[in-house]
C-alpha cells in the first residue's frame, strides 16, 4: 500500500491547512490511519489517529480543539484539518497505515507516506 501525503505549505500563525493522505488502492478502509510529525531536532510524535471504521479518533493534547481528523473510505483518503496553527506546529507530517485500533507505537504501523512539510511563520 502506497500512501501519498499532501497539503503542506507555509501559513501564518492562526491560519489553516488541510492535509490529505491518499492511496490509489481500495484498501485504506482496512487500516487505522495515524498522522505523525517530526520537527527539526525533535523526536517524531503522534498527532492524531482514526480507526478503520472512523468510529474513534484520538488527538495529542497539543492539538486538541485545533485539529480534526476524518476519512472518506470511498475516496481512499484521510484528512487532517489543522486550524489556529501555531509556530510549534511546524514539522514534516507523515501519515501511516496500521492496525485498525490506532496503536500508540509508531513501530506497529505498516505503511508510511513520504511526508509533507508544514511551516507556520509570520
Amino acid at each position: 500500500v502506497q500512501l501519498q501525503a499532501s497539503g503542506g505549505g507555509l501559513v501564518q500563525p492562526g491560519g489553516s491547512l488541510k492535509l490529505s493522505c491518499a492511496t490509489s488502492r481500495a484498501t485504506l478502509n482496512r487500516f487505522a490511519i495515524k498522522w505523525f510529525r517530526q520537527a527539526p531536532g525533535k523526536e517524531r510524535e503522534g498527532v492524531s489517529c482514526i480507526r478503520s471504521t472512523g468510529s474513534l479518533t484520538t488527538y495529542a493534547d497539543s492539538v486538541k480543539g485545533r485539529f480534526t481528523i476524518s476519512r472518506s473510505n470511498m475516496k481512499n483518503t484521510v484528512y487532517l484539518q489543522m486550524d489556529n496553527l501555531k509556530p510549534e506546529d511546524t514539522a514534516v507530517y507523515y501519515c501511516a497505515a496500521g492496525p485498525s485500533y490506532c496503536p500508540e507505537n509508531a513501530e506497529t504501523y505498516y505503511y508510511w507516506g513520504q511526508g509533507t512539510l508544514v511551516t507556520v511563520s509570520s
